[in-house]
């Protein structure tokens, strides 16, 4: 059976910071008759800074980026490449897929099409990748991503209410993201399963640009019921995970790292107490980049790569957490 394997992994991030006191001025200098406390935005989400694109820069251009390195990394041209996934929240435009945009500005000539689940669309990238790859239609993948969230974020807020259902968008943060998949005989991912709560898709929206809201501009901002969201994700309890590594007959120590998608420290906190994640073991990147949204768990594998503390031949657990609601486990050897 064809295996698949991560070649490669590459993250791109803006130059631009912004750091959560900058949200607040932000909110505050736009917004008549409300003022957020002071210290409320990394108070509650444990959030210093994130990332912001420039109004110029898209969805495509922060895929390419990562793209490039990954690519002059692995020493593959993009012409080699035999498919590309764009797997993102964000997208450039409704039609076409934004995984043309991506080709065009690499230079690839081959099948491409996007992969959207909020912020699992890069994990159900890999899926879908691993898949094809599986089957023996491509022997080489490329799974990328660039999120533009920074774009959907509501600055002009009426009270506190409003303030707090699009608290959400204050966490977020631009980034691009990018990893190779290739034909393998061993190692390569070895565990792959997913769940969602499709009854909860209400709980967080971005409800513009589609047929319910084709073109009012109230709706192109960032919606959502923190509370409902964590009530969701507690329902689904920790069994999908106890799950996985029953299916794989490993525990959390087997693992050199394990990358989980990051929202608020607090969350963060509940899930790896609650699931019994080694606290050693998780690649934090919350602090100082914000909530990356699908680039999170790419970036996360990138640091770790990179900081020494995974390489080949361990094993990586990636976790991910996305609105709709779903939840996705995938265990990789490196």
């Amino acid at each position: 059976m064809n295996r698949a394997r991560i070649a490669g992994v590459a993250a791109y991030l803006p130059e631009r910071l912004m750091t959560s006191q900058a949200v607040e001025e932000e909110i505050r200098r736009n917004s008549a008759g409300f003022v957020p406390r002071a210290g409320i935005v990394e108070a509650m989400t444990g959030i210093r800074t994130r990332h912001i694109a420039e109004d110029s820069v898209q969805a495509s251009d922060l895929a390419v980026a990562a793209s490039v390195k990954l690519l002059a990394d692995a020493g593959v041209a993009a012409a080699e490449l035999d498919l590309v996934l764009f797997a993102s929240a964000s997208q450039d435009m409704a039609e076409p897929a934004t995984a043309h945009m991506v080709c065009a500005k690499l230079g690839a000539r081959c099948p491409a099409f996007d992969v959207k689940n909020a912020c699992n669309s890069v994990l159900n990238g890999l899926e879908v990748a691993e898949a094809l790859i599986a089957t023996g239609g491509y022997e080489r993948v490329l799974v990328a991503t660039g999120e533009t969230p920074s774009r959907a974020i509501r600055w002009q807020v009426r009270n506190f209410a409003q303030f707090a259902e699009s608290f959400p968008g204050y966490t977020l943060s631009d980034a691009g993201a990018a990893i190779l998949l290739e034909r393998a005989d061993g190692g390569g991912i070895f565990h792959r399963s997913f769940v969602a709560d499709s009854a909860q898709w209400q709980v967080g929206t971005l409800p513009g640009g589609g047929s319910a809201h084709p073109r009012d501009p109230e709706y192109t901002y960032f919606k959502l019921n923190g509370p409902a969201l964590r009530k969701a994700f507690e329902a689904l309890g920790r069994a999908p995970l106890d799950a996985a590594l029953a299916g794989a007959g490993l525990g959390w120590h087997d693992f050199a790292v394990i990358c989980v998608h990051q929202v608020a420290m607090p969350y963060l906190r509940t899930l790896v107490d609650g699931a019994g994640l080694p606290a050693d073991r998780v690649v934090v990147t919350l602090p100082d980049h914000g909530n990356l949204a699908s680039a999170t768990l790419p970036f996360q594998l990138s640091t770790a790569l990179q900081q020494g503390r995974a390489e080949p031949g361990d094993r990586v657990a990636l976790i991910g957490l996305a609105g709709g609601v779903s939840l996705g486990v995938m265990f990789v050897e490196l």
